[in-house]
């Protein structure tokens, strides 16, 4: 295992079934410090978001899993498709990784919450080992995670996916995450669509028509049952002239059912390489102030998320990826295991 230690936690690199997968291990700043989402009663502006300590891991520990080794959708703003592409991470995979993560805390024995991310490396609608994993720790995660040490209250399992236009079962595959989100886990389980400009020509552009178009993406929508827990979240990672049009947003997605996240575009190689820029780094309000206010006029929760720097240079953010050639600026450790 190659470990590279950053403010929030641990990034690393180890060996599996096809090759070498990234995750990530690292706690969080919590809400107040780098959310406003009024919805939620955190109803400051986000002036930047101070380099601090984040939560103790007994309150909410975060864990980001690959679910495959590289990425075939070739997404403009990432790093992840300079990786080999080798397929899809088995259950066995996840669930190492998983352990992985765990234990480079020994120290910590016990968590409210674990929030599962599958989102390092990988489109995870292509992995139906994703599901089947996501089931089976429900049933059984809590006890196997005992039996290495970690006492946890709730596990939180979040899928993110660019909705890809090539997977035949994409529409099956969301609705049986839907499922597992509403009648296995209660509620607590996360969907984000990962739709970044309201404009399809921006769309094609960025995700290099591998992604559904937003009228397909909104069909699925339509069968989508009412989410329990939190609503079903279409992502944006705003760059410098993508279109946020929320009149058209609202006219393909129903705001009892979707909320909208807004978050920079993260200033990784390939957004270097394509010229694809944060609006205004991650210090000022101004890129967000209107674009909120169109949205919650036109009926949707709003939250907007702004990393700190420290974040940003621990390659935390999306569409990172070492493996991929993302470069560490953090005053880091990095050790062999």
């Amino acid at each position: 295992m190659q470990k590279h230690k950053i403010p929030t936690g641990w990034l690393f690199v180890d060996e599996y079934s096809r090759g070498p997968l990234e995750t990530l291990s690292i706690g969080d700043y919590g809400k107040r410090h780098n959310v406003k989402a009024d919805f939620l009663g955190y109803t400051k502006e986000i002036w930047g978001v101070p380099n601090i300590a984040p939560m103790p891991l007994s309150e909410k520990w975060v864990v980001t899993l690959s679910t495959q080794y590289g990425c075939p959708m070739k997404c403009k703003f990432c790093d992840v498709p300079n990786v080999e592409f080798r397929g899809n991470v088995s259950d066995d995979d996840l669930w190492a990784q998983l352990l992985s993560a765990i234990t480079l805390f020994p120290e910590v024995s016990y968590t409210e919450r674990l929030n599962i991310h599958f989102a390092r490396m990988g489109e995870p609608l292509f992995n139906g080992d994703v599901f089947a994993f996501t089931e089976w720790m429900y049933r059984y995660g809590k006890l196997a995670l005992q039996d290495h040490g970690l006492r946890c209250e709730v596990v939180h399992p979040v899928l993110s996916t660019m909705l890809p236009r090539t997977l035949g079962k994409c529409r099956e595959r969301v609705l049986e995450w839907c499922d597992i989100k509403n009648k296995v886990y209660n509620g607590q389980a996360g969907l984000q669509f990962s739709i970044n400009s309201t404009s399809e020509e921006q769309r094609n552009d960025m995700f290099w028509f591998r992604q559904l178009s937003l009228g397909a993406i909104s069909e699925i929508g339509r069968d989508m049952p009412m989410p329990l827990g939190r609503k079903y979240c279409l992502n944006f990672a705003y760059a410098t002239g993508n279109e946020v049009d929320a009149a058209k947003l609202k006219r393909l997605f129903n705001p009892e059912k979707f909320m909208v996240k807004i978050t920079p575009i993260h200033n990784n190689n390939a957004c270097r390489k394509n010229g694809i820029e944060t609006v205004d780094g991650y210090e000022s309000w101004w890129p967000y102030r209107d674009i909120e206010a169109d949205l919650v006029a036109a009926g949707f929760d709003v939250l907007v998320f702004v990393p700190s720097m420290d974040e940003e240079d621990g390659l935390v953010t999306c569409g990172n990826a070492v493996l991929g050639g993302g470069i560490l600026k953090t005053d880091t450790v990095t050790e062999n295991a």
